[in-house]
């Protein structure tokens, strides 16, 4: 299995519904560092995954979407505490739609969003 990955980066502000949240229960803020790591059996023609390039501006265009932006004021969200791991499989799946990942060859997809250097979730899904 080949894979490529590239990395972006977003900040954003949100709050947590839940006694398990503690003070994230409060608006806070968050950046993230968000790793896209897609994966197909064999090369293409060209030899490669994916046009890091191209996939790298997919990334850029899904995660400014998101960036600098209050995500309890976003309406898709609400009702929805948007934790790590919520935001790593929302990333995931506008990008296999910004790339249309199927019809490329791609067989997976993982996006990783590092909280911090000791703290990071994933989500990964099958195409």
């Amino acid at each position: 299995m080949f894979s490529v990955t590239v990395r972006d980066h977003m900040m954003v502000a949100h709050s947590f519904r839940g006694e398990v949240f503690g003070p994230a229960q409060a608006l806070h803020g968050a950046t993230f560092t968000v790793d896209a790591t897609v994966h197909r059996p064999e090369l293409d023609p060209d030899g490669i995954v994916i046009d890091i390039g191209e996939l790298s501006r997919a990334l850029a265009g899904v995660v400014g979407e998101l960036n600098h932006r209050n995500l309890d004021e976003v309406p898709e969200f609400a009702g929805t505490n948007t934790t790590t791991e919520f935001l790593a499989r929302t990333v995931a799946d506008r990008l296999v739609q910004r790339l249309d990942a199927p019809a490329r060859g791609l067989t997976r997809i993982t996006v990783t969003l590092h909280e911090s250097h000791i703290a990071w979730a994933s989500y990964e899904r099958h195409l």
